[in-house]
């Protein structure tokens, strides 16, 4: 396994059609079906980044920005955006196109999970680290750790004072 992986080597693309048994009343892809689509491709992202089975820690953000309608191709975009020792932040955008623009994608998402590697004992185990290349995926990288750190003063696990990057927002 490699020390170091960049966030190319993670990248999945996920795409599918939006059926009439996935739909809502208005015609429109149900959340919770998004939300299932979205965490097996930021799985298969973090799985190719890890090497390792890994397992969802949470949901840290997710906007629906755009319904999706009945009929819309899907695309889910995910990669690693930041690796910690033993778990690994991964963000997600979502694009579709639907009947009135075959040929221009409309952003409909964005999420950004967290997955934890683990071994068959289901004990979390150390990941490579992550270096980021472009400036889109420097900026979700720092940005990674600021709200890892946020995560973990809401959860209780640290104190705001022991947030230093969050504290450096507002300085």
């Amino acid at each position: 396994m490699k020390i170091v992986k960049s966030p190319s080597e993670s990248k999945t693309i996920v795409t599918d059609l939006v059926l009439p048994s996935e739909t809502n009343s208005i015609n429109t892809l149900f959340g919770g079906e998004l939300l299932a689509r979205m965490d097996r491709a930021a799985s298969i992202a973090a799985q190719r980044h890890s090497e390792k089975v890994v397992v969802t820690a949470s949901v840290n953000h997710v906007a629906f920005n755009n319904t999706i309608p009945l009929g819309s191709i899907v695309t889910i975009k995910a990669k690693v955006s930041r690796a910690f020792k033993t778990s690994m932040e991964v963000y997600l955008d979502v694009w579709y196109n639907d009947n009135n623009n075959w040929n221009t994608p409309i952003k409909a998402n964005e999420a950004i999970f967290t997955f934890v590697a683990v071994d068959e004992k289901r004990k979390p185990v150390v990941i490579p680290q992550l270096k980021p290349e472009t400036s889109e995926e420097k900026k979700r990288f720092d940005g990674a750790l600021r709200r890892r750190q946020l995560s973990l003063v809401l959860a209780g696990k640290i104190k705001a004072e022991e947030a230093t990057e969050l504290k450096a927002l507002f300085k």
